[in-house]
Formats: C-alpha cells, structure tokens, sequence
C-alpha cells in the first residue's frame, strides 16, 4: 500500500508539472507561430540583392527564440552525459534542418506550415517518450539517431516555411546560406546555455527525482504545440 501511494504520488506531482508547462506555455503566448513578423518581415520584404550580416542575425534570433527547436533540443540532451555524445546527435539534427531549410527555400517547396509544425510539435512528444522509456514498454525501440535525423529534416522545412514569400529572388542563395549559418550559431548559443542549466540540475541532487516530472512537462508542451498547430489546420 505504501509503494502505491508513492507511486501516485510522483504520478500526481508529474501531471501537476504538465498542467503547470500547458498554463505557462497559453499565457506566455508561446503557442504561437514564432513566424517571422514585425521589422524582421519588413526587412526581409524590402530587401534587395545579398545581406549576410542581417540575415545571420536573423537566422540566429529564429533559433534562439524558437520554442520548438528548443524544447526538442533539450529532450534530445536530457540524458547525454558525453561531450562526444551531444556533439553527434546536435550535428545529426544540424545536418537535417539545414539540408530542408536551404532545399525548401531554394526549389520552392510548397508545404503547409501548420502541418509541419504539428509534426515538429509531435517531435518534442516523440522526444519525451522515449526518455520516460515509453518505447520499452511497447517492445521496440527506434533507432534514436536516425530519429533526430529524421525529425531534424522536419524542423528544417518549418523553418523554410518561414521564409517562404517574403525572402526575395535577388541575392536568394546567399541571404538563405548566411541564415542557416545564423540558425548554426543560434542553435551553439543556446545549446551552451542549456548544457550549462542541465549540469547545473545534474550536480544539484535533484534530476534524479525530477527527471520523469521534467519529461512528463516536456511532452505536455509537445502535445500543445501539436493541437494548436492541428487548430490552425482546420481553421485556416
């Protein structure tokens, strides 16, 4: 009887965790497209011929302030302990995204942001299962690299998708080069800030006891992510 009421109770503290990540995920608005907007679009819309400074920043802030990539980032690291090990899997889903990225912009690959979207949010879910060990129960297991891979070409084209429309004919190539380079080193940036907050957690005593709790929350916010885009879908 103890161990059951223990169990629920770590049960208990992990759904209050997902419902706490859902509430501050609706009111912080980060359910919302991170879309290029504001004087970011009206740049890109009246620019003409090459820009690498200000499309490397820009590449840059997407990443930085992309929630999605973020919170998949983060599953894929929750349990890499070896340099070695993050750099393959981080390089695993740099190669993706930049290979959709550039190929989505350049050949004009016509895709429907919210799905894709919704996959990428699926991606932060599929992330988070395979870290509370989901997958064992089921009686398989994916290959996790091919995995980050694979979803890292989804991430790419959601990127792309951004782009599509308003980054100009004129200077195309190199403006979409110097923004993947940006994505690059937002993408190193906010890793090392992650790595550092995940040491930090690791040496505190308490990622042991609220690792499950942090991966329940992390799928929650997948789970978000993927009905508002699915929303949007329906409703566009």
């Amino acid at each position: 009887m103890a161990v059951a009421i223990a169990r629920f109770a770590v049960y208990r503290r992990a759904l209050g965790q997902g419902a706490a990540a859902l509430a501050l995920l609706l009111a912080c608005g980060v359910a919302q497209a991170h879309g290029i907007a504001g004087d970011d679009l009206e740049f890109l819309r009246n620019a003409v011929g090459p820009h690498i400074g200000p499309y490397v920043y820009l590449g840059a802030k997407h990443m930085v302030t992309g929630y999605d990539h973020l919170l998949f980032l983060a599953g894929v690291i929750f349990f890499l302990y070896r340099l070695k090990d993050v750099a393959l899997y981080v390089t695993l889903f740099a190669v993706g995204h930049s290979t959709t990225l550039l190929l989505g912009v350049l050949a004009g690959w016509n895709v429907d942001a919210y799905l894709v979207d919704a996959i990428i949010g699926l991606s932060v879910v599929y992330k988070a299962f395979e870290n509370l060990g989901g997958f064992r129960h089921l009686g398989f297991q994916p290959n996790t690299k091919a995995a980050v891979l694979f979803f890292g070409f989804f991430h790419g084209l959601g990127l792309a998708t951004k782009l599509q429309g308003v980054a100009p004919e004129d200077g195309l190539v190199t403006n979409m080069v110097s923004f993947n380079i940006g994505v690059e080193i937002g993408q190193l940036l906010a890793l090392g800030l992650m790595l550092i907050a995940f040491n930090l957690w690791r040496r505190s005593g308490a990622f042991v006891r609220y690792a499950f709790t942090g991966n329940v929350a992390l799928m929650a916010a997948g789970f978000v992510l993927v009905g508002f885009q699915l929303t949007g879908f329906l409703t566009a």
